[in-house]
């Protein structure tokens, strides 16, 4: 799967602090992936600077927009049943504009402007830049539309406008596209070929989060391992570039290393890792600096090696066992995470067990898992059938969640009687006496609140757990704070 779904943030709308001279209103709701959200934060600022303040009012809105997913055909049907929603409101108030931004406007343009006619405008993810011209021309009565892909986007002049209210973490987009054809994904399709963002641009914004207080990033990207700057241009006409380009380039290790020597008390993070693209330069990069965290979300989706070639992934499982094994003996704390997809076309029970036997092998700390759900436009779709019944999907999904669960609670456990550095994010969900946070590991800690604050490093000794989360007592302020 493309990225991370995070369940507690599909539909969130955006509310930013108002610009005092702007007088139109832009409700814009987000669905799929951290990079729409991500996306959500330049379409802020470039309609900012048009004159647009959000609302969280639906109804007041003068332009309604909705950041769209293709990964899931759940996120497809929401969206739908928000732009039946849209329209409703714009009966009532017919100076509403509404359009789709996004993996979904690329694939359906014609569908929703011409034979359903739901929306005014259709914006692909490489096209915001072009949101001015398009709403001009929406404004002078016609339908508008941008889903043109492009080889050098990459929104590196763009400083975001940050989604992120705790005002404490936040994302750095460092590359867009994917070259990787996975057979069951659409992003090559609807985002593009894979291209990185020029690296002077990526420390600027860590040096102005820095400034503005965040307190840790997670740099981002469909591929974050493919990460490949030359001086501008595809990854793939690499071979191409010129001698001085290429002993100049920079890859992910270096930008990584150049991240946590930018900000040294700066937490760094990063996703999404694939298998076939991850070298042992970037583990020894994160071994080295303290301020790079012990974890990694390094997707497998499958533990059959037929199912891999037929999924178009480029490893083994024999390969993967060994970048794990390298992995290990080089950060033997780290934290890794999966994703998981039961029921590919094809799959039998032998591979079905192959899976669980990969998951025993790794115990993963955490995982997100997906029964298959074939995406128009892939290659899967195209090629091959479904043939899985829903009901072996559910109960191998299920299989898939259990041992996780299991494989988590032993996780949790090995933090037990610890001493932890936790940088406080929020409020704990259960509780408005103890503070919420994540350790190196990625792992979510609850300690009380006592005299410390959101933005705080602290040190806490680990006490208890579930299978998800630390509970704990703070000692003291960490040395990072």
């Amino acid at each position: 799967m493309e990225k991370i779904i995070d369940e507690n943030r599909q539909g969130e709308s955006l509310n930013l602090e108002a610009k005092k001279d702007n007088s139109r209103k832009l409700f814009i709701e987000s669905y799929g992936c951290q990079m729409n959200f991500s996306d959500s934060e330049i379409v802020a600022s470039i309609l900012s600077n048009e004159g647009f303040n959000t609302t969280q009012n639906l109804e007041d809105a003068d332009l309604v927009l909705v950041n769209t997913c293709s990964i899931r055909d759940k996120a497809e049907q929401t969206v739908r049943k928000r732009l039946e929603k849209y329209n409703a409101v714009k009966k009532i108030n017919p100076k509403m504009k509404v359009g789709v931004l996004g993996c979904m406007a690329e694939r359906l343009k014609s569908k929703f402007l011409e034979e359903e006619k739901i929306v005014d405008l259709v914006v692909g993810p490489d096209a915001y830049k072009d949101l001015p011209n398009l709403l001009s021309e929406v404004e002078d009565g016609r339908d508008a539309i941008n889903v043109i892909l492009s080889k050098e986007e990459t929104y590196g002049d763009i400083s975001p406008v940050r989604l992120n209210s705790n005002g404490v973490t936040a994302f750095v987009s460092i590359t867009r596209g994917c070259d990787n054809m996975c057979t069951f994904c659409v992003v090559p399709f609807t985002r593009g070929r894979e291209r990185s963002r020029d690296p002077q641009s990526i420390i600027e914004e860590v040096n102005d989060l820095w400034n503005k207080g965040f307190k840790e990033i997670t740099l981002l990207g469909q591929n974050v391992d493919s990460y490949l700057w030359y001086g501008g241009g595809l990854k793939k006409d690499f071979d191409k570039a010129s001698d001085l380009q290429k002993a100049t380039a920079v890859n992910f290790a270096k930008l990584l290393d150049m991240c946590a020597q930018a900000q040294p008390k700066m937490r760094i993070r990063f996703s999404t890792s694939n298998p076939q693209d991850m070298t042992l330069d970037v583990i020894e990069t994160m071994a080295k600096h303290r301020n790079i965290c012990n974890y990694i979300h390094l997707p497998v989706q499958s533990g059959s090696n037929r199912i891999l070639k037929e999924m178009n992934r480029q490893h083994t499982r024999e390969e993967y066992f060994k970048l794990i094994d390298d992995i290990r003996n080089i950060i033997p704390d780290i934290a890794l995470s999966q994703d998981m997809i039961a029921g590919f076309p094809t799959e039998t029970e032998a591979d079905h067990q192959d899976t669980l036997s990969l998951m025993e092998y790794v115990k993963y700390d955490f995982g997100f898992m997906f029964a298959y759900s074939e995406r128009p436009g892939t290659l899967a779709e195209r090629k091959m059938d479904d043939d899985v019944p829903e009901a072996v999907k559910k109960r191998r999904l299920q299989e898939i969640i259990d041992l996780q669960r299991a494989h988590g609670y032993y996780r949790t456990q090995q933090h037990l009687g610890k001493l932890e550095e936790v940088l406080i994010e929020k409020e704990s969900k259960k509780s408005d006496l103890h503070w919420s946070g994540r350790n190196t590991q990625n792992t979510v800690v609850v300690f009380p609140k006592e005299k410390y604050k959101v933005g705080d490093f602290v040190n806490v000794k680990i006490t208890d757990c579930t299978t998800a989360t630390l509970i704990g007592e703070a000692v003291g302020y960490s040395e990072n704070n």
